[in-house]
C-alpha cells in the first residue's frame, strides 16, 4: 500500500474510546455477561464451553474514492468460504467518510508522497456481507480526515452492527458460543491506543483480562515496505517515525494476559513465533484495496489466519489459507504465503518459531 508517516492530530475521541464496547459476535449488544455457565443443581459438574474460533486478515480498504471497483459486493466474494469463522476481525486501513477535509494538502497529494483513504460510509455493507464481525481503526490511516473522519467510521461500524476497537483506552467485548473475548488494539499514535507507552498498554490489556476469559490484541506495528519482512527484535522507524518494537511488545501483552497477538502495518507478510503457549503473528500483510497494492516483492501476498481457542483462552489450533492479490488488489485463494511464512518464521525465531505445515496447519516447533 502506498502509506507514508504523516503528523498526527492531537484530538482524541474521548467520549467514544473510554468506555467498553460490548457486542455479540454478530456484532449485536451482548449486555452483560453472567457466569461462564450456570450450575445444574446438586454440586453437578459445570457444562464445558465450546471453544472459540477467531479468523484474521490485515489491512483491508475496498479502494479509495474516487477510484472505487465496478462492483463492490463481489469484491471480496472469492475468499468467503476461508473468511467463516464465529469471528472475523481486519484491520480497516483507512476511513468510511463522506468528509472531504484530509490531511494531504494540494501540494502533498500531487506529490504522490501523502495518501488518505476513504470508502463511501455504504460499503460498510460489502465487509459486513463478506462475514467481518470486528473492524480495527488502530492503524495509521484511520485518521486521514481528521477527526469528523474518524467519528463517522466509528459510527458507521456500529450502526451496521458491526464491533468496532482501537480508540484510546477502548476495550471491545464480542461473545461466541457464551465465551466473552475481548479485543484490544495498538498503533503508535495519540489519537489510538498507542503501543508506544508500554505501561498504559500493559495496563488496558489487563483491564481486558478481568472484563473477558480471552483477549486479542492486535498491534500495527513495525517498519513498512517489501525489506520489511523481519522482526528485528529493536525497534523499527519508518520515514522517521517511531513504529515500535514489534517483538517487545507482542511478548509484554502476553506477560499481561493476552491469549493471542496478530498484527499489521508493515505491508507485507512476517513470521509467526508461539511465546508462552501463545501464538503471535507479526503481520498478516495486505488483505485487499482495489488499486492500492503494487504487485510483486511479497507486496501481493496475504494469509486468512484462523486460530481456536479454549474458553479459557489456551490455545488449540491453528492455520493459514494462502491467498493472492490480482493487479487490482482483490484477494484470491492460492500463491506461496505459507512457505514464506514459514521460512521467515524460522529466520527470525529458532527454536520459538511457529511451524506451518504443508496443509497450513500450525504447530509449535
Amino acid at each position: 500500500m502506498r502509506c507514508r508517516a504523516h503528523p498526527r492530530a492531537r484530538a482524541l475521541l474521548l467520549g467514544a474510546a473510554l468506555g467498553v464496547a460490548a457486542c455479540s459476535a454478530t456484532g449485536q449488544p451482548a449486555g452483560r455477561a453472567g457466569p461462564a455457565a450456570a450450575e445444574s443443581g446438586g454440586g453437578a459438574a459445570l457444562p464445558r464451553l465450546a471453544p472459540v474460533t477467531i479468523a484474521a486478515v490485515g489491512d483491508t480498504m475496498l479502494g479509495d474514492t474516487p477510484d472505487l471497483p465496478p462492483h463492490p459486493e463481489g469484491y471480496l466474494g472469492a475468499v468467503r468460504r476461508e473468511l467463516g469463522a464465529q469471528i472475523v476481525f481486519g484491520n480497516l486501513e483507512g476511513t468510511l467518510t463522506t468528509a472531504t477535509a484530509g490531511k494531504c494538502g494540494p501540494m502533498h497529494a500531487r506529490s504522490g508522497e501523502c495518501f488518505a483513504f476513504r470508502d463511501p460510509p455504504g460499503y460498510v455493507r460489502y465487509l459486513k456481507q463478506a462475514g467481518f464481525t470486528v473492524l480495527n481503526d488502530a492503524n495509521n490511516h484511520s485518521f486521514d480526515f481528521g477527526a469528523a473522519g474518524q467519528a463517522e467510521t466509528v459510527r458507521t461500524i456500529r450502526a451496521a452492527g458491526l464491533a468496532q476497537t482501537g480508540l484510546p483506552g477502548e476495550i471491545t467485548l464480542v461473545k461466541a458460543h457464551g465465551v466473552r473475548v475481548a479485543f484490544v488494539a495498538f498503533a503508535p499514535y495519540a489519537d489510538t491506543a498507542s503501543l508506544l507507552d508500554l505501561p498504559a498498554a500493559r495496563a488496558l490489556i489487563k483491564r481486558a483480562t478481568r472484563r473477558a476469559s480471552v483477549v486479542v490484541v492486535y498491534m500495527h506495528a513495525g517498519a513498512e515496505g517489501a525489506t520489511a519482512g523481519h522482526v528485528t527484535g529493536h525497534e523499527e522507524y519508518y520515514l522517521g517515525e517511531d513504529r515500535g518494537n514489534p517483538e517487545a511488545f507482542a511478548h509484554m501483552a502476553i506477560r499481561a494476559g493476552a491469549s493471542l497477538v496478530i498484527a499489521s502495518g508493515p505491508h507485507v507478510l512476517r513470521g509467526m513465533q508461539f511465546y508462552r503457549h501463545h501464538l503471535i503473528a507479526y503481520s498478516l500483510g495486505n488483505f485487499a484495496s482495489y488499486h492500492n497494492f503494487p504487485a510483486g516483492r511479497g507486496l501481493d501476498m496475504t494469509v486468512i489466519l484462523h486460530v481456536t481457542l479454549s474458553a479459557s483462552g489456551a490455545f488449540e489450533h491453528a492455520r493459514l489459507y494462502p491467498i493472492q492479490l490480482t493487479g487490482q488488489g482483490r484477494p484470491v485463494p492460492g500463491g506461496g504465503a505459507m512457505s514464506f511464512v514459514s521460512r521467515l518464521s524460522a529466520q527470525d525465531f529458532g527454536a520459538s518459531a511457529a511451524r506451518i505445515l504443508p496443509s497450513g496447519v500450525i504447530t509449535a516447533s
